[in-house]
């Protein structure tokens, strides 16, 4: 990149500071160009150089993270990726950072083994291309670095046996990523409560997805909560894969239930679209419909070529309507969408699976 993305980072805690300077200043595309204490400090750092996007707390002296953002947003928009230990989980802080205009959510970096810091790294920077490519108009996202896993980590690719395993209920499966907590619940929020089972990976961090499920349900027509393993998918109701975990598809009689699983990260995520999607494939094959929404990346293009494969009836969201073009258009570049459209008529689409 001739132009790295400048972040300042904004944490109360030295150890947090350092941490993120040396988690994203070693990525090439990315240049920390400060890091500050506390807002008042960032708004000093701010008055010499404009960053492209801000890495911020939530907990701080003098003046609270959620404060700061709306500030910001107000004042001077500057995409934000809300940096938060598990100590400021909820409902209503998840909502409001979105309501002040956050573009994502990531945990702190965990520096307890080589591997949580390794997934921290990746995580993070993600996050931060993904808020620049936001603010810089729907840039196209940029290759990984890292060799990424593939859903085969979490479930084999089903051979020709597999449609003796197929339920016979409809299925509802979504995949969304930057942008995508908006774009969730207008889908949602647009279906009746009479409407097939659905299961949503939305990718979020371990904590923040049983807020944001209970977000959901408090204005959608269906009951929404957060996926437990062994969980049933019943009509009426939506299933949010949790946070730090791969949620899967299998079948339960005719229906289907949930398997909530660890493992490592697939397709740069846990959970994973691909994962979802995959398993989706194989135990409901042409009895589900699967739309993939606003995305950075690449996470659930494949699993939607798997699932056209299968029978299934696939959206994908087109580019003006998206936050960020990436899954989507990498889903329809490997030929995973049988249709394009607004996020406003995917509800519609789903419900009638054309």
């Amino acid at each position: 990149m001739s132009n790295p993305i400048k972040v300042l980072v904004v944490d109360d805690s030295p150890v947090v500071r350092q941490a993120m300077t040396a988690v994203l200043g070693a990525d090439p595309d990315i240049e920390v160009i400060g890091a500050a204490a506390d807002p008042y400090e960032a708004v000093a750092l701010m008055r010499t150089t404009t960053p492209d996007v801000i890495t911020l707390d939530i907990e701080m002296p003098r003046m609270d993270g959620l404060t700061f953002l709306k500030k910001i947003m107000a004042q001077h928009p500057i995409p934000v990726v809300v940096c938060s230990s598990h100590t400021t989980e909820g409902s209503d802080v998840t909502a409001r950072v979105f309501e002040y205009g956050a573009v994502d959510i990531i945990t702190k970096p965990r520096l307890g083994t080589e591997t949580f810091l390794a997934e921290s790294q990746i995580m993070i920077c993600d996050a931060v291309k993904a808020a620049a490519g936001v603010r810089a108009d729907r840039l196209a996202p940029r290759p990984p670095a890292q060799r990424k896993l593939t859903a085969d980590a979490m479930l084999a690719k089903a051979g020709p046996s597999a449609a003796a395993r197929v339920g016979t209920d409809r299925l509802i499966v979504i995949g969304a990523s930057t942008g995508g907590t908006e774009a969730v619940g207008l889908v949602l929020e647009a279906l009746p409560a009479e409407c097939p089972g659905i299961v949503v990976v939305q990718h979020m961090p371990e904590g923040f997805t049983r807020s944001f499920a209970s977000s959901l349900d408090a204005f959608c027509r269906l009951k929404v909560k957060e996926a437990a393993d062994g969980d049933l998918v019943i009509p009426g109701q939506v299933l949010i894969a949790p946070g730090g975990r791969h949620t899967l598809i299998k079948r339960q009689g005719t229906g289907y239930a949930v398997e909530v699983r660890d493992g490592p990260l697939v397709s740069r995520h846990r959970p994973s679209v691909d994962v979802l999607f995959r398993s989706a494939a194989r135990y409901a094959g042409p009895n589900a419909s699967a739309a993939i929404l606003t995305g950075m990346g690449d996470d659930g293009a494949l699993g939607l070529k798997e699932l056209r494969d299968a029978g299934a009836f696939t959206v994908a969201q087109d580019e003006d309507s998206s936050v960020v073009f990436g899954m989507p258009k990498e889903a329809i570049k490997r030929g995973g969408a049988v249709r394009v459209c607004s996020l406003e008529l995917i509800s519609t689409a789903l419900l009638r699976g054309r």
